[in-house]
């Protein structure tokens, strides 16, 4: 029992960098470093979001372009501009989003490890249990905020386009959808996101700890690991278990978001008011079942390497948040 216990400690020596809980962490320097890298982030990625949407929505010609040829379109015709519309909303607006997020996420996952300690289960399902809970709570709280702000931001995204109304602005978007629809247009699709987003989540999480977990054990990581991963490895690792988990959600959820986006930016449709099953139907009619994967190129592609860089970016948050000895 002993040898099995210094094995077990032994183990979580070895990947201490790799797993670092709440506790461990210096909750300031965990947000304002998390505020400033994910911004970052959020700059280099954006370019695809924009294609993503524009793809989605019908009108302006672009309907059936590849996302290539979609994003050469909005260069030539709004330069670099165009491609960064809604970033600046985005950035400004996720900072409080992203607090919510984060503590929800970590608290969570780190409780969840706590409440199954006893359990009869192998390592990499009680991982996958504690991160997927964890990923879906931090998808439930954060989406009250985070759904105006990406229907403002995809409001911004797509102007220009025809039929599409021209804003001065993000407080411009709110002033007119207030004025038109009430605050229920500026939560459009919040019942979608909340149903489909929050197992998305969960996905995400769950796919991510089981493949790091596999990973780290091929590596020769088990429980009778004694040496620290160098910090190549630790990129390598979580880079890589963060593409497989981008990967995996892009496939599942691109129907749900191409809905989605149509009903968070389409003013009306000649029918009433927006809804799921109207949004549905339109775009079956136009572009039949393949419609549901448009914008797929660009959206995996901003899955994966948003799920790259996001994990990379946010473990080396926690790295550089680890409370000093002295604390």
């Amino acid at each position: 029992m002993a040898v099995e216990t210094e094995a077990a400690a032994a183990a979580d020596l070895a990947l201490s960098d790799a797993n670092i809980n709440w506790h461990r962490l210096d909750k300031t320097r965990f947000h304002v470093i998390g505020a400033i890298l994910f911004t970052a982030q959020s700059g280099l990625l954006h370019p695809t979001a924009v294609v993503k949407t524009r793809m989605q929505v019908t009108g302006g010609g672009l309907l059936h372009l590849h996302g290539f040829s979609v994003f050469k379109t909005i260069l030539r015709n709004d330069g670099i501009p165009g491609v960064f519309r809604g970033f600046g909303t985005s950035a400004v607006g996720s900072l409080p989003g992203r607090v919510l997020a984060l503590t929800s996420l970590e608290v969570s996952k780190d409780m969840m490890l706590k409440s199954t300690e006893g359990f009869n289960i192998s390592e990499a399902t009680r991982l996958a249990m504690a991160n997927g809970a964890a990923g879906m709570l931090s998808s439930i709280v954060s989406s009250a905020y985070y759904v105006p702000l990406d229907v403002i931001c995809q409001r911004l995204m797509v102007q220009g386009l025809p039929g599409m109304t021209t804003y001065n602005g993000p407080f411009d978007v709110i002033e007119k959808m207030l004025k038109t629809e009430g605050l229920h247009g500026l939560y459009r699709g919040f019942g979608i996101t909340l149903v489909t987003q929050s197992p998305a989540s969960a996905l995400w999480w769950g796919a991510y700890a089981v493949a790091q977990h596999v990973i780290w054990r091929s590596l020769g990581y088990g429980n009778d690991a004694k040496e620290k991963p160098s910090p190549l490895e630790l990129v390598t690792v979580q880079a890589s278990a963060g593409t497989i988990a981008g990967a995996c959600s892009s496939i599942i959820t691109t129907p749900i978001d191409t809905i989605k986006t149509r009903l968070q930016v389409m003013d009306n449709y000649g029918v009433g008011r927006p809804s799921v099953m109207k949004t549905t139907k339109l775009l079956l009619e136009e572009d039949g079942w393949r419609g549901f994967y448009r914008g797929f190129g660009p959206r995996s592609l901003n899955m994966s390497l948003w799920g790259t860089s996001m994990i990379v970016t946010y473990e080396l948050i926690k790295r550089l948040s680890v409370k000093r000895m002295a604390e």
